[in-house]
């Protein structure tokens, strides 16, 4: 190892994709926090960058040191292995020396991105991760939070919800810290809850009567489509829920203790967080909506 290199400044931007996104933020933050230089990967960055737009890659990864890569909505969407393959070599013809690739656990397309960016050609760091804890905060599953009904096509397996903030420390220490290259870690919760106790625990923390009601996948997929959900979302939203989500990720993981030394963040820590900030009020929620 070369050590000068290793304690010589970093002026060199790291390039987060997905930078204003539910991991990709709270990655630039902290990276900022640090004190090392970041480029947000975003339609709105500067300069711009579209996973559907391949003229948008070589500007943002002209001088870039590493890169963190998420994609969205998710690495089993037709097409995601071909984009992620093809970024991967356009990075390392960039000069780019390091790929740390978001990735998803219990998902074949993922792997199958995870097995791309291993032949890069560059150094590389894998973050497989379980169910995200803020799905239910951040993304589609607040909706039904929020009306006091989470309506799935799910059954009762156990699911190790990860919080982000977890997933954004590990990628921050793969991406600043060295022992993290050539490195594959499968990043979960402490313990397994079933779709109907996370929906439980979010009711206790927030005070307010919330239940999940079980669906058929055929019912679900009509109800998004009556919502205006496009098809090719709908479609992995089905796929999600009943074929990654049939008992294959029911197990525990110990890559955050691994990385950061320390045990994942609770499911309950998060459900008591993030009810005190109030995201689960309906009145604060509209109140904030107004005031926007």
């Amino acid at each position: 190892m070369n050590t000068a290199t290793e304690t010589a400044p970093n002026t060199k931007p790291i390039l987060v994709l997905g930078g204003t996104g539910k991991t990709g933020a709270r990655v630039a933050t902290r990276l900022q926090a640090l004190g090392r230089p970041v480029r947000i990967g975003s339609r709105k960055g500067v300069p711009p960058f579209d996973w559907e737009d391949r003229s948008t890659w070589a500007p943002v990864l002209r001088g870039a040191e590493a890169v963190y890569i998420t994609f969205q909505p998710d690495l089993a969407v037709p097409g995601a292995v071909d984009a992620v393959r093809s970024f991967a070599a356009q990075a390392v013809a960039s000069g780019i020396g390091h790929l740390v690739l978001l990735s998803g656990r219990g998902e074949a397309e993922a792997e199958e991105a995870e097995r791309a960016i291993q032949a890069s050609g560059a150094d590389w760091t894998i973050l497989r991760a379980s169910w995200f804890a803020q799905n239910f905060s951040e993304s589609f599953l607040i909706d039904g939070v929020l009306d006091g009904t989470v309506v799935l096509p799910v059954g009762d397996v156990g699911e190790p919800f990860i919080d982000v903030a977890d997933i954004a420390d590990v990628a921050v220490a793969a991406l600043t810290e060295p022992g993290h290259r050539g490195k594959l870690y499968e990043l979960t919760g402490p313990r397994l809850l079933s779709f109907t106790q996370a929906v439980a625990e979010i009711a206790a923390a927030s005070g307010r009567d919330i239940r999940l009601e079980r669906v058929a996948p055929q019912d679900y997929a009509r109800m998004l489509e009556q919502a205006g959900v496009p098809e090719d979302y709908t479609g992995l939203l089905i796929y999600l829920f009943t074929t990654v989500l049939d008992g294959r990720n029911a197990s525990l993981a110990d890559g955050v203790q691994l990385v950061l030394g320390r045990p994942p963040r609770d499911f309950g820590d998060y459900a008591r967080e993030t009810a005190a900030a109030g995201i689960w009020t309906p009145e604060v929620r509209t109140a904030a909506g107004a005031a926007e």
